[in-house]
């Protein structure tokens, strides 16, 4: 599986539970998707994506950056 798939898969699963913590437990675990979605958005213009180093650390994925490192490199 590429990195780009763990990362859409961590990113959903932060969400769903962000949500889900919102609604049993307390309206500020809605802050966790703003931060997903927030980061997210900054790795798309910056590059840097510390899911994706932290993933390949883990030896997880095989390439298919999602945060245009590959793209950089052509």
């Amino acid at each position: 599986m590429k990195t780009e798939s763990y990362i859409r898969i961590l990113a959903g699963t932060f969400v769903l539970l962000s949500i889900a913590l919102a609604h049993f437990v307390s309206p500020w675990w809605l802050l966790l998707a703003v931060f997903v979605g927030l980061n997210l958005i900054q790795s798309a213009f910056t590059g840097f994506c510390p899911a994706e180093t932290i993933l390949k650390l883990l030896g997880m994925g095989n390439g298919g950056s999602c945060c245009g490192k590959d793209e950089q490199a052509r």
